[in-house]
């Protein structure tokens, strides 16, 4: 039996190397370098070439290589007998944890401001809006979306969270799916972090941004997906949002000829919000793959009819 590692766009050697230092007893390859189709039992994926699952016969379970799941969901070569799971590991929620308190500080305090004059040798003092006066709106409360409001709280910020159903997170304003626009109209600062989902893709739309309170902010550390690029540049040209601080994009690499690239209102940051780190997810990773060996209940299982 061996662990397959597949991506189209990651350099898996790292991962592979964890998981042999973990146990160099493993039979671990890396597509499309690998020895039987027959052995492969558990399979690793990130951003993989679409029609592979259904080239390993025994394979049982698909792991992927993060938190979204997307590209798993959206492969129809996958068999519905075989588990799909996802890594929820403290280092990528500690890392968008920190990633979403420092953009949306920058974003309220203007630096992108600074740094401009910087460059133009310009001393000039920016009006700030207080951090009281606003609230920080939260899509998706899952595990990254619940630790990153926690800690918005933590930092001092009014916080409210959406989600499918309604939860209950000290010091945060939770609504229900039905409530969506309740929660964009108490919202100032709108921070994307949902799965993809046929639901949710798209959803940062006009009807969004006109819906926000002002002065309005948008962060989308989630998928390029969830935005609609067109309203994006309309309302930050009409003055319904001052910023957009964004990570994830349709696109990756972003284009060099794309619009977003001059936009001063648009902060742009090449998809490291939260990065995986091998170490980490190689004990994640065979953890799981011993419960699958065991026959155990396994961690991290994604639901395919809720596509998370």
């Amino acid at each position: 039996m061996s662990i397959l590692l597949i991506s189209k766009t990651k350099d898996l050697t790292p991962f592979r190397d964890a998981l042999l230092a973990l146990d160099n007893n493993l039979d671990v390859e890396i597509w499309p370098d690998i020895s039987s189709k027959e052995r492969v039992t558990y399979a690793v994926a990130w951003n993989q070439q679409n029609g592979l699952f259904s080239l390993f016969p025994n394979l049982n379970v698909i792991s992927s290589l993060g938190a979204g799941v997307d590209h798993l969901i959206q492969d129809n070569s996958i068999p519905e007998h075989v588990e799909i799971t996802r890594v929820v590991a403290p280092g990528l929620t500690e890392q968008m944890c920190d990633f979403v308190t420092m953009s949306v500080l920058n974003m309220i305090r203007d630096v992108k401001q600074y740094h401009l004059q910087q460059s133009q040798a310009r001393w000039n003092v920016v009006n700030r809006t207080p951090k009281n006066s606003l609230k920080a709106g939260v899509m998706g409360l899952g595990e990254l979306g619940e630790r990153t409001a926690i800690r918005l709280v933590s930092n001092g910020f009014r916080v409210s969270g959406w989600s499918r159903t309604k939860k209950s997170i000290d010091g945060v304003t939770t609504y229900s799916e039905e409530e969506l626009d309740r929660f964009l109209a108490d919202t100032n600062i709108l921070i994307c972090l949902l799965p993809l989902t046929s639901e949710t893709t798209d959803i940062l739309s006009l009807k969004v941004f006109k819906q926000l309170k002002k002065p309005a902010f948008l962060l989308n550390a989630a998928r390029g997906e969830h935005l609609v690029e067109e309203d994006l540049l309309y309302a930050l040209d009409m003055n319904l949002l001052e910023h957009a601080a964004l990570d994830v994009f349709k696109n990756e690499p972003l284009p060099d000829s794309h619009p977003f690239w001059s936009r001063e209102k648009i902060t742009i940051t090449p998809h490291i919000a939260s990065v995986t780190d091998p170490h980490e997810i190689a004990n994640l990773i065979l953890d799981n793959y011993k419960r699958m060996l065991s026959r155990q209940e396994l961690n991290n299982r994604v639901d395919r009819q809720k596509e998370y």
